[in-house]
């Protein structure tokens, strides 16, 4: 791996935003491409913070910072990346459920996705079943991702699934379901399509739905 990409992936590991945008623009300078930038370098670093927090060995604070490192450097080649038709992995629409304004794991769970280089529409919170499926069609996405952090909002989760079915739009996206309460036997119930324990679980799971 290259010694710049190295740098930039640490840098962003320890949330020094200033130091990822100066290492991208450096990189930039040096001739590599903005596709060689996030792989190499940003995502690279995003990885091993998920893979990290999956095992517990950082916390929330320590992603969103990580996050914001990752954002700086994005900046950078994003009008770079645009010009030279990088497509994202595939597109999430995501949201915490209708009655439920809980967004921190949700937020989580977009940092992730966005690190594994997935383009993500977000709703935000208290979303309905009918803005799901409008979301999803117009933005052709891939995946729908709903969250949810009370065992009053969950069950909400089975009315977007079956606004997808009466719509005839279930075969075209895959349903994920999470959140505090939601476990894999809730998510076989409403006839959901995977259920993820943790953030960065989701991620790693979206991007195996994609690449099938």
């Amino acid at each position: 791996m290259e010694e710049i990409m190295l740098q930039m992936s640490e840098a962003l590991q320890k949330g020094q935003a200033p130091a990822v945008k100066e290492l991208s623009e450096k990189a930039l300078e040096e001739g590599f491409t903005a596709k060689q930038i996030l792989d190499g370098g940003l995502m690279h670093g995003m990885g091993i913070v998920g893979e990290k927090f999956k095992r517990n060995e950082v916390f929330v604070p320590e992603v969103l910072i990580a996050a914001r490192a990752m954002n700086a450097g994005i900046d950078v080649i994003k009008p770079l990346l645009m010009e030279s038709g990088v497509k994202a992995a595939g597109k999430v629409v995501i949201g915490t459920v209708k009655g439920d304004l809980h967004d921190i794991g949700k937020n989580l769970v977009k940092i992730m996705m966005e690190g594994k280089g997935l383009e993500i529409i977000d709703l935000g919170a208290d979303v309905s079943a009918e803005q799901f499926l409008t979301a999803a069609k117009e933005n052709n996405a891939d995946i729908i991702a709903c969250s949810a952090l009370l065992t009053t909002t969950m069950t909400y989760m089975q009315e977007i699934v079956n606004a997808f079915e009466e719509d005839g739009y279930r075969d075209n996206v895959t349903i994920m379901v999470g959140g505090a309460p939601v476990t894999q036997n809730f998510c076989d119930t409403i006839g959901a399509d995977i259920y993820s324990a943790d953030a960065a679980s989701a991620a790693d799971e979206a991007l195996k739905v994609l690449a099938s």
